[in-house]
């Protein structure tokens, strides 16, 4: 790993968390209100059955507020649960009460959800702390949705708050773009698929 790429990376996670704590709530609110509107605007993710999601916390989108209304449609909802050596299986969602906070607080299935292999997941919103146009993506560090992301042939998408945008996000050769990344008032097309 480049040591100038790794400083890079880390100035950009302490500028991007600075505006994010500038947010007040109701501007985080009505940022994930926006979001969730503009993801139910792309065809692959309307024509889906199988969903990978993720558990908003912090500033991110708070993704949870929008399970109920994505489980009356008939989609079926999947979370992550990360494993050892930076891996992840992915666990049907059946309601808050069936999740536990893993060693970073974030909720994930408890072990009496169902797998499901991810060859059967059609689509997949990938968290992280911004994006850029290109579909690079800034995450915490970890490594687990680029080892996912490296094997996933279905689609993928990244939420981004437009204050978050960035022209360019510094990568390495083993860093993993989305397919589309949306923000409150653009859906960008990053790797030329069609929305």
């Amino acid at each position: 790993m480049s040591t100038i790429r790794t400083e890079e990376k880390a100035a950009l996670r302490r500028r991007i968390r600075q505006l994010e704590k500038a947010m007040t709530p109701e501007e985080q609110a009505g940022s994930d209100r926006a979001l969730f509107a503009r993801l139910n605007q792309l065809n692959c993710f309307r024509q889906a059955e199988n969903l990978l999601l993720f558990c908003g916390t912090g500033s991110e989108p708070r993704t949870m507020d929008w399970f109920d209304a994505l489980l009356v449609t008939g989609k079926m909802i999947y979370l992550p649960r990360c494993l050892a050596e930076g891996r992840m299986e992915f666990r049907r969602y059946r309601g808050r009460e069936h999740l536990e906070l893993n060693r970073w607080s974030i909720p994930e299935p408890s072990l009496n959800c169902p797998l499901i292999r991810p060859q059967q997941i059609e689509f997949a919103l990938i968290p992280a702390l911004c994006y850029d146009r290109t579909g690079q993506r800034l995450g915490h560090g970890g490594g687990y949705y680029d080892r996912f992301l490296a094997e996933y042939t279905g689609a993928t998408a990244g939420l981004c708050r437009d204050l978050l945008l960035q022209q360019t996000v510094p990568t390495e050769p083993h860093d993993q773009p989305v397919d589309f990344v949306l923000t409150e008032s653009l859906t960008i097309p990053a790797r030329g698929k069609t929305i």
